[in-house]
């Protein structure tokens, strides 16, 4: 304990500015600079370790997976800005029965689709709190019910690639990976890229999804109707207009990746095209008599509409977008650049033109969003939040060198190899730590809090895909729990005031029940994490 000291001071002083309200950014890089200073006064901290901080920031700022970050955000952002994933769920809305059941798993699926398009807790959950909380209300759902089922589904974005969080934590796991496979002897190791997580996530992320849909089946099997929602069916072109695209744009970003044809970070740049489409040929195809739920239209009042032969070109240019994508990906339509000659070959001709087209396309997009008022707010907002991530990492690294310098890296490697059994049981109490930590900790200062620390150690015995996305599926759950679950905050302020706090608490406690039995399934059985990145990539 007396070795360990300024250790106990550092995790004291971090918690107790956690509790004070302070930004997590702060409170992570400044206590760790204040209590390094202060431990030097006293001879026990040597702040040349400081010297190297500026190096590692250079490092965030030279890393290109981290541009997928950014890019994923602004995609979520304007989907949600441009209320795509409003429409979106509310033209399903219109399939459902009048069943509560119905209506629960209903929304339980396109909140799945939205939750993987936008990726953005925040916006997820406010807007199904906004329009699918007053239908499963109307229909006889109970509040605890829906207020569960929206701030789990809110969520599933954080699991569900493309992810953030995967893409955060496999930049993480593929250092430490590295290092631990350094230690091992091995000084070739195979690279885990993000790409690895994507295919190791999406099946463990598909499992979740159902282990919901059977308990809300079961949940409200006996529930009787109140009434009934649909009041007409959805037609052959609403369904094509409406819910088609967010399903066409996962497939181009999710499909490239995994076809192996672009990187997460060109994947990002695609999702972004196909985004700025979407989102412009709705709102140029949008009508003043739009409405959505609760009465507002689809248009800001005053907003200037565009002439129809502009909607036109935005719809045929958002078709050619995506024909481009299936060309590609297909392996057909590869134009080969260089500095002395531009070659041709197979379908490429045919994708130049196609190209040419969409950069125009997006050109037009730019405007047509600028118009409506959506991409310089998408922009300003995407600019808020990407900041408040790469402040956290920036912070979280200062920590990381600071608890290096008080040799907690050496304290972390004999705690877990005295512990009793083998990797396991380090895997075991890991993951434990881990899920303590969520309830006071978001996702990013834990990934790069914890992976530095302990993947090195564990990852010389652990599959690190499977090692990954047993960490997404624990971190997933910091959403959900209390005091502290941001889904929970974000739910609070879109509920009704009938609905109480306490009822949201209880609320989520079958859903985190349920992300833990998932946790397990996947511990115990590995190759459900495993196999499809096995089977994409060898």
């Amino acid at each position: 304990m007396i070795e360990h000291f300024w250790l106990i001071v550092l995790g004291l002083s971090l918690l107790g500015g956690i509790l004070s309200g302070i930004p997590v950014m702060l409170i992570l890089s400044g206590v760790p600079v204040a209590v390094s200073f202060i431990a030097a006064a006293f001879g026990a901290f040597d702040l040349s370790f400081l010297q190297a901080y500026p190096q590692r920031a250079f490092g965030v700022m030279q890393n290109s997976l981290l541009v997928a970050v950014p890019l994923f955000v602004l995609m979520g952002v304007l989907l949600e800005r441009s209320r795509v994933a409003e429409r979106t769920l509310m033209q399903v809305s219109r399939l459902l029965g009048g069943s509560p059941r119905a209506l629960a798993l209903s929304v339980l699926m396109i909140s799945t689709l939205i939750a993987a398009s936008t990726g953005i807790i925040g916006a997820t959950i406010v807007m199904l709190g906004l329009i699918s909380l007053p239908a499963m209300r109307q229909v006889g759902v109970p509040d605890s019910t829906a207020s569960g089922l929206i701030c789990a589904s809110g969520t599933l974005g954080q699991i569900i690639p493309p992810s953030i969080v995967l893409i955060l934590l496999g930049d993480q796991v593929s250092n430490a990976y590295l290092d631990a496979q350094q230690r091992a002897g091995n000084f070739a190791p195979d690279a885990v890229t993000v790409g690895d997580l994507f295919a190791g996530a999406l099946l463990p992320g598909l499992l979740l999804v159902a282990l919901y849909g059977l308990f809300v089946t079961v949940r409200l099997a006996r529930t009787p109707a109140k009434t009934n929602v649909v009041t007409d069916p959805i037609g052959p072109w609403e369904f094509v207009r409406e819910v088609l695209p967010p399903i066409l744009l996962i497939l181009a970003v999710l499909g490239s990746i995994l076809a192996g044809v672009a990187t997460p970070t060109e994947a990002a740049a695609i999702g972004v095209a196909g985004t700025l489409l979407i989102t412009a040929a709705r709102v140029s195809a949008a009508r003043d008599t739009d409405s959505l739920p609760g009465g507002t239209q689809a248009h800001a009042p005053g907003e200037r509409r565009s002439p129809a032969w502009l909607r036109h070109v935005m719809t045929v240019t958002a078709v050619v977008g995506f024909g481009l994508v299936a060309l590609r990906l297909s392996g057909v339509g590869r134009i080969n650049l260089n500095a002395a000659e531009i070659s041709l070959s197979g379908g490429s001709l045919l994708a130049l033109a196609m190209t040419v087209l969409l950069v125009a396309g997006l050109i037009i997009s730019v405007v047509v969003l600028t118009r409506a008022g959506v991409f310089g707010d998408a922009l300003a907002q995407a600019a808020r939040i990407s900041a408040m991530i790469f402040g956290i990492i920036l912070a979280a690294s200062m920590l990381s060198l600071v608890f290096r310098g008080f040799g907690g890296d050496e304290w972390v490697h004999d705690l877990l190899s005295n512990l009793p059994g083998d990797h396991t049981t380090m895997l075991l109490f890991t993951l434990l730590v881990i899920f303590i930590m969520g309830f006071i900790l978001e996702f990013i200062e834990i990934v790069f809090i914890v992976i530095p620390l302990v993947g090195p150690i564990l990852l010389q015995d652990i599959d690190p895909v499977w090692f990954a996305v047993l960490v997404a599926l624990n971190l997933q759950t910091s959403f959900l729990t209390p005091p502290f679950g941001f889904a929970l905050f974000y739910y609070r302020s879109a509920a009704p005031e009938e609905i109480k706090t306490t009822t949201i608490y209880k609320a989520v406690i079958p859903f985190v029940l349920i992300q833990v039995i998932t946790l397990g399934v996947v511990f115990l059985w590995p190759p459900l994490a495993t196999w499809l990145p096995q089977v994409l990539f060898g």
